[in-house]
């Protein structure tokens, strides 16, 4: 009798595992596609929706008072935020392509107009040679997709 009681616990024990490593993996599983499906939607959106996903996206990454700028005359800044006492003016470039060197450019100016701290591109590509270059020159912090879909695997 204690054998057969021992032997239904451990089927029991064995089971209850399996159960939660299922309910594990299928939630990972969720999200993955979640996050897949995010990142394909960036690519698809239009610019100035880009720039509210990017704002949102801050906003989760603990940047506080995040606004988005009117879309035209904003002087090459998509996004103004704070972060630990820190501001911060973003450009948004939602492209098919590599973000060239005119994004930095722009947000340089665009960081000393609005007065703030830190310059960002925050972009769903990637950044070309002479941007990466100007950008360490100027102190412009360049999020490119490796950036963004770190944050998107945070979540």
């Amino acid at each position: 009798m204690q054998q057969t009681s021992l032997t239904t616990l451990f089927t029991i024990i064995i089971s209850m595992l399996l159960l939660t490593l299922f309910t594990v993996v299928a939630v990972q599983v969720v999200r993955s596609v979640r996050r897949s499906r995010r990142m394909g939607m960036m690519d698809e959106m239009e610019g100035h929706d880009f720039e509210y996903y990017c704002a949102d996206l801050l906003e989760k990454q603990g940047f506080l008072e995040v606004e988005v700028t009117r879309g035209s005359g904003d002087f090459g800044v998509d996004i103004l935020a704070e972060k630990e006492g820190v501001t911060y003016a973003v450009q948004c470039k939602r492209y098919n392509g590599p973000v060239g060197v005119d994004a930095v450019l722009r947000t340089y100016a665009g960081r000393d107009y609005y007065g703030c701290m830190v310059g960002a591109v925050m972009t769903n590509q990637y950044f070309t040679a002479p941007a990466v270059e100007a950008a360490k020159k100027l102190h412009i912090l360049l999020w490119d997709r490796g950036y963004v879909d770190g944050i998107l695997e945070e979540e």
